[in-house]
């Protein structure tokens, strides 16, 4: 298509600098179509705004969002993990007890499959020219459960709560060295400004249903969620039972379109076996995440849905880079260069994953630079490295790990990798509690250990994987990785608010990283929901919330 510059001329006035260098960098065509769509939603620009301005730039019209509309009234019973503990905006922490906290709560914006943002409980935002102050619109009208009406001072008590310290709440990982307490201002009943302690070009996820911690609840919140799930979703609670299970009906004070669900069920199971059995024996609709390897039976069943979400989520093989045998970088390269990505992708994952380069710059990110080359197995270089770092004789150490998902799995194919380069490689594997201890230094086999595989869930931007597991002040930085250069690339990476800004930057750190290997990203592996024949309208996150308000049944 022809481009319209008449239209386009029209569509840039009144935009600020930062928002027409985007739409011009899409007409150029330094930025493809699903960037400018992504980035532009990030800065608060609207869906058919963007949908016009690719239009005019010559890319057709926006996909049409239309669905059928399933049937009203259905029960849909949902198979989950088990909640670890009490059902608590401030500190959950687990796949289980996110997805009780989402059933009923919102976000500003969500963060959609395709990494687009999109309004929620925010009708709109946008950022100063730092980037320091990002300003949100509120949408009127949004009722409480139990009755009340949400605005500013609700947002604000809510983000507070979260940025607090003291409350120890897991969204610390993702609101420090960026958001205080007291840094969130009521500009009237229905604006909220947050200021940064330094620019973030990609705030507007840390408020989104990324940060699953952040849903708003009452200002007047006393720390009793778990009596009545009080919050704005389309859902409210008929019963929770911990450890067995939990029910919710449909909102008829919903803000939005009803829900199509009459009811939806929820049974806690402590193994993916017994979810398996009950999706096929007709007493569950859905199992909200299914392993790839202990689900594979499922992957080809004919009653069975595969819904399968391009994530970033991933198991990081972190190596101490302060202690040996790893505080030689030659060392840590030199095992990476030992992986067969291609049998973890194709292999271990069936297929359903992406290969990782060593850094938390997956593919599916905007911001990655792609002309970074993969990293490939290569026996031969990885032998010449152990040499050059004085061991290569090898070497005895031990990985200790977690027992979930793919990751056992994953350590023996890394066990066995590196035993043709000479390394003796013990496997510790232990279940989560043990593994994660009291998740501080000193007291967890996690940040303690000399080697060892994290699993970490999916985000739209990589800010925290850039952050805590990798930043020399890093709350999570389980390699003890301290440099000085990367630490100031991160800065940069976090603070810029221009795409293409975002990309150089990116590109430094994703060669920095491969030179350093403090950790290796081998593969990003798709989420996979499984929903039984006729069921529909199921939209899981790759967070492992699920979205059952357009769901139905044949």
């Amino acid at each position: 298509m022809m481009k319209n510059y008449r239209i386009l001329d029209i569509l840039r006035r009144g935009r600020t600098d930062l928002e027409n260098h985007l739409i011009d960098g899409l007409v150029d065509g330094r930025v493809s179509r699903r960037e400018f769509i992504r980035h532009g939603s990030l800065l608060g620009l609207s869906l058919p705004f963007l949908g016009s301005v690719g239009f005019a730039a010559g890319f057709g019209g926006m996909p049409s969002l239309a669905r059928a509309q399933g049937t009203p009234g259905a029960t849909i019973r949902v198979a989950s993990s088990v909640p670890a503990a009490a059902i608590e905006p401030v500190s959950v922490a687990d796949a289980g007890g996110l997805l009780m906290l989402q059933q009923v709560g919102e976000f500003l914006c969500l963060d959609g499959p395709d990494l687009v943002l999109k309004p929620m409980l925010a009708e709109s935002w946008k950022p100063n020219d730092k980037g320091d102050v990002w300003t949100f619109t509120l949408r009127k009208g949004v009722k409480f459960h139990s009755g009340g009406e949400m605005k500013a001072d609700d947002v604000v008590a809510s983000i507070d709560r979260l940025a607090d310290p003291a409350n120890s709440s897991n969204a610390l990982s993702v609101f420090t060295g960026f958001l205080q307490k007291g840094a969130t201002k009521k500009i009237d009943d229905y604006t909220v400004e947050f200021h940064l302690d330094a620019p973030n070009g990609n705030f507007p996820y840390l408020v989104s249903s990324d940060n699953y911690n952040a849903i708003i609840v009452p200002a007047d919140y006393k720390g009793d969620f778990e009596k009545n799930f009080n919050a704005t979703g389309p859902f409210k609670l008929e019963k929770y039972t911990p450890k067995v299970g939990a029910s919710f009906v449909r909102n008829d004070d919903y803000w939005g379109e009803k829900a199509l669900p009459e009811r939806t069920e929820f049974t806690f199971f402590g193994d993916i076996q017994p979810m398996i059995l009950a999706l096929q024996g007709g007493q569950v609709d859905v199992i909200n995440q299914l392993p790839v390897l202990a689900g594979v039976a499922l992957l080809n069943d004919p009653n069975v849905e595969i819904l399968s979400l391009k994530s970033v989520a991933h198991h990081q093989v972190h190596m101490r880079t302060d202690m040996d045998p790893f505080k030689d970088a030659r060392v840590r390269r030199a095992i990476a260069l030992s992986i067969d990505r291609n049998k973890l992708q194709k292999g271990l994952m069936r297929g359903r994953a992406s290969l990782g380069n060593d850094s938390p710059f997956a593919p599916v990110f905007p911001s990655t630079d792609t002309s970074v080359a993969q990293r490939q197995q290569d026996m031969t270089q990885a032998k010449q490295l152990m040499e050059a770092a004085g061991v290569g004789k090898g070497f005895k150490v031990t990985l200790t790990t977690e027992r979930y998902l793919e990751i056992p799995e994953y350590a023996v194919l890394i066990q066995n990798a590196v035993k043709e380069i000479g390394i003796d490689l013990e496997l510790t594997i232990l279940d989560q509690g043990a593994y994660y201890g009291d998740a501080v230094f000193g007291k967890s086999n996690w940040l303690d250990s000399v080697m060892g595989i994290t699993d970490y869930g999916h985000r739209g931007v990589p800010n925290v994987y850039l952050s805590a597991p990798l930043k020399s002040d890093g709350t999570w930085n389980s390699a003890h990785f301290k440099n000085a250069e990367y630490d100031q690339l991160v800065s940069g990476y976090i603070a810029a608010l221009d795409l293409e800004s975002q990309k150089q930057t990116a590109g430094k750190i994703q060669r920095l990283l491969l030179e350093e290997t403090p950790v290796i990203f081998g593969y990003f592996f798709d989420y996979l929901t499984a929903t039984a024949k006729g069921v529909t309208g199921v939209q899981p996150t790759a967070m492992s919330q699920n979205y059952l308000d357009r769901a139905s049944k044949a």
